[in-house]
This record gives structure tokens, sequence and C-alpha cells, in this order.
């Protein structure tokens, strides 16, 4: 198999220092580079199927979220990518749905008063997470399975949204490692077949807006690279193997579990 380093983000990458898996991590950026522009062809028609074959699968909105959804529309509709004779709401149920084909990012609606709900969100790139179980959930009980992070950061990110300021998106990036490049993880792999230098490393570039008053957008970018490829940045193997030593017990678990974590520790080890 060649190497792919593609656009991965090997000199910045989500662990550099050797950092906790779960921490906030945010830092603003310019409304210019709030979203990384349309879908790639392959992207576009990964999401084109899922909307066809598995609507309810990755998209769900509840009634009230109507609003919220036209309200994004404006605000996608001011860039310059925007397609404004593309898909739109009469092609989908749900506005989230033809919105997130001008993007390639997932899009997740959050309330920013009361419990912070989900309220609608079009995701065809999960990792180990279903929409279906979380639409209409508070923020901390869509993220209560990951115990550890809820516990480390989930207030911060509750209390970020709460006084977050209008139209100033905010970045950060968490990372995991699969066995394949495949998009739509609904849970957890389990155990991973062959060698480590086979798997992938999966990094998410999230970004949160509150763009009204009652209203946050969440999305998701998902980029991936050959695990392999981390000997080409010594400066990357050494911080991974780091920030991997300091997981909890909790942490291993939602990783993959022990014997996962532990061939990936022995991998890493070997080419450091």
């Amino acid at each position: 198999m060649q190497s792919i380093v593609g656009n991965f983000p090997w000199q910045r990458p989500p662990w550099q220092g050797g950092t906790t898996k779960y921490r906030l991590g945010m830092r603003p950026i310019s409304l210019e580079h709030w979203f990384q522009g349309q879908p790639s062809p392959d992207l576009r028609v990964h999401k084109y199927n899922l909307l066809k074959r598995a609507y309810g699968q990755v998209v769900q909105a509840l009634p009230e979220a109507r609003d919220a959804q036209a309200r994004l529309a404006e605000q996608m509709q001011a860039h310059e990518w925007y397609e404004a004779h593309s898909r739109d709401a009469t092609d989908y149920p749900d506005l989230i749905a033809a919105l997130s084909l001008q993007v390639s990012d997932d899009l997740c609606v959050i309330q920013t008063g009361g419990e912070q709900r989900l309220i609608a969100a079009s995701v065809c790139s999960p990792s180990y997470w279903n929409i279906k179980e979380k639409i209409g959930l508070s923020l901390s009980a869509v993220h209560r399975p990951v115990t550890s992070l809820q516990r480390k950061i989930g207030s911060q990110i509750q209390r970020f949204i709460t006084q977050a300021p209008v139209m100033t998106p905010f970045e950060r990036s968490n990372w995991f490692v699969h066995g394949n490049r495949e998009r739509m993880h609904l849970a957890p792999e389990g155990e991973i077949a062959g060698s480590p230098e086979n798997w992938f490393l999966r990094s998410e570039r999230e970004t949160l807006c509150r763009f009204h008053d009652d209203y946050l957008l969440f999305t998701i970018n998902v980029r991936f690279a050959p695990l392999r490829d981390i000997v080409l940045y010594p400066e990357a193997l050494a911080d991974l193997i780091a920030s991997l030593s300091r997981f909890d017990t909790e942490e291993i678990d939602y990783f993959g579990g022990g014997p996962k974590y532990q061939r990936l520790a022995e991998y890493l080890a070997g080419l450091h």
C-alpha cells in the first residue's frame, strides 16, 4: 500500500506536545476560514449516497429546529463558494441536509440556552457515535458515553457555548486510530485485524460558531493518513507516544480497548 500524506496536519497534530486526548483546545479563526469550501468529488458522492439510501441514519432534525436551519442558511449563503442553485430545502425533508452538501463538513446545530440540546444535524462521517441516538439530547447527555471527556472538559464546553460571541468561529482538532479509511463508524470497531502499520490516523477538524444568540453550529471535517507515515515526522511520533502514555482506563476503553491500545503503543515504540 502506498503512503498517502495528503492534507493531514502532521506539523501541528492534535496531540502536539504530548497533550491529553480530551481538552478544549479552542482557538479563534476568521469567518473566512469557518468552512473549508465545497466537498471533494469523492466526499460529495459519499454524502449524496447516504442521503439517498440512509437519510434517517445521517440526518435528524427536531420540528423546532426550522428557524435555526433557516438562519444557518443565511450565514452560509454569504460565502463565495455557496452554490445558489444547488440542492435546496425542496430536495430533502430538512434544510440542513442540503446545506451539508455545500461543504466538506458535517453539521450539528446546538441550542445555546437551557440544556444546550442538539436539535438538527447532518453527519455522514461519524467516529463512534450515532446521530439517531443523540438528537434532542442535552450536550451533557450526548457526551455521557465518553465518561472521561465529560468529566474533564464537559463543563468547559457548556460554559464556552453559553459565553461564545456571535459570529466568531473557533477551531480545534481531535484524533482517533482506525483500521481503515471508512468514514462512517457508528460504533467502536473492537479489535482491529492486521498490523498497526496498515492502520490509519483519523483527525477531525472541528469548529464551533455561535451564528445566532440562540444557536451554535458544530462542524466536523475528517482527514486521514496512514499511521506508518508518522515515521517521517519524528516530533509528531514522540508526541503521540507521550499522549498515549497519559490515557486513563476509561479513555483506553473508549479508544478501542486494552489490546488495541497495547498494540499501537508497542508499534510506535518500535518506530521511535
